[in-house]
């Protein structure tokens, strides 16, 4: 079975399953993983370099487990595959705070939003709310579905004795961005511990971030007919407007496309900040507007998959042809 159609089942089986809360997913096995490495390597002196150790010795483990996972069957191959992608979770996610919203339960909908998002979510009100999923699904697009797809197809490229590299590069790539989301703060604790794993993660993600924010992106929303002319407009405009270097890229491209401002005043830790904002202010935010950005989401995957797929099958082709 060639890598196309194993890819092709792998995101089936996303958008059909999702990541079911009772399945032991793979990322929170790196997670424990990275928790007892951290209670070791804490420990030393010098925290950039333990850290740095943190992260090689994560991705690596990852890499080489996911190798010989590929190496033992091609249908534990999809199946670890599929578990990379997150389009569905990430719907569901966003959906979940809306429908609760829309039987008008304000606490429980700050509840909900609180175990997907760092910021505090104690005052917000239901266009704060509305924001900060709007704003987690366009920067998720890329960390859950546009960058392990764009590193599964590359992967696909590269063999070693016979084994394609498609699933070490994509759960790799989960790895780091694993390391990232529990040890990349700037905070006193791990500003220098979990430096070389934020820094890592904004290397990886640089192609993947500019590919969805400049093309994917904008084309999913012209399919959709939203404004996909806005999209590309603060793209090209405010994808700078963002602490991260990449995640700027999707959260401008989804504002463009849904008519929203992203950024402004926003709660950390009880400290409030003034984040720089992306797009510009063309409505309120309403509930509708979840629901567009999850439709977003769902049309991206989609120009995602059949990009890397038509882009795969050409290179195959000129390959051959060498």
């Amino acid at each position: 079975m060639n890598f196309i159609m194993k890819y092709g089942i792998a995101y089936v089986m996303d958008l059909i399953f999702g990541d079911p809360h009772w399945f032991p997913h793979p990322v929170r096995i790196i997670g424990v993983f990275i928790n007892f490495l951290e209670k070791i390597l804490y420990k030393a002196s010098n925290k950039k370099v333990s850290g740095a150790f943190l992260t090689i010795i994560v991705v690596g483990v990852t890499f080489i487990v996911s190798y010989y996972i590929s190496a033992i069957s091609y249908i534990l191959e999809i199946f670890f595959l599929y578990t990379t992608l997150a389009t569905k979770s990430l719907a569901d996610e966003g959906f979940r705070v809306c429908k609760i919203l829309t039987e008008g339960d304000l606490e429980k909908a700050k509840k909900e939003l609180s175990y997907l998002v760092s910021r505090d979510t104690g005052n917000m009100d239901i266009g704060q709310i509305t924001r900060s999923v709007l704003e987690t699904i366009s920067e998720n697009s890329v960390d859950g579905v546009i960058a392990p797809m764009f590193f599964a197809f590359l992967g696909s490229f590269i063999h070693i004795d016979r084994v394609s590299l498609a699933l070490p590069f994509a759960m790799g790539y989960k790895a780091i961005n694993t390391l990232d989301s529990m040890v990349g703060y700037k905070n006193d604790k791990y500003m220098d511990f979990g430096m070389v794993s934020a820094k890592t993660d904004d290397v990886v993600n640089f192609i993947p971030a500019r590919i969805a924010g400049g093309f994917i992106i904008p084309l999913a929303a012209m399919i959709l007919r939203f404004d996909y002319k806005g999209a590309w407009k603060i793209f090209s405009r405010d994808r700078l407007n963002h602490s991260s270097p990449n995640s700027g890229n999707s959260e401008a491209a989804f504002a463009g496309a849904l008519g929203v401002q992203f950024g402004g005043k926003t709660s950390y830790f009880g400290k409030i900040y003034e984040k720089p904002t992306i797009g510009d202010k063309k409505k309120s935010f309403d509930l509708r507007d979840i629901m567009k950005a999850i439709k977003l989401l769902y049309v991206s995957s989609w120009v995602g998959i059949v990009l890397f797929t038509v882009i795969t099958y050409l290179l195959d082709l000129l390959l051959k042809k060498m």
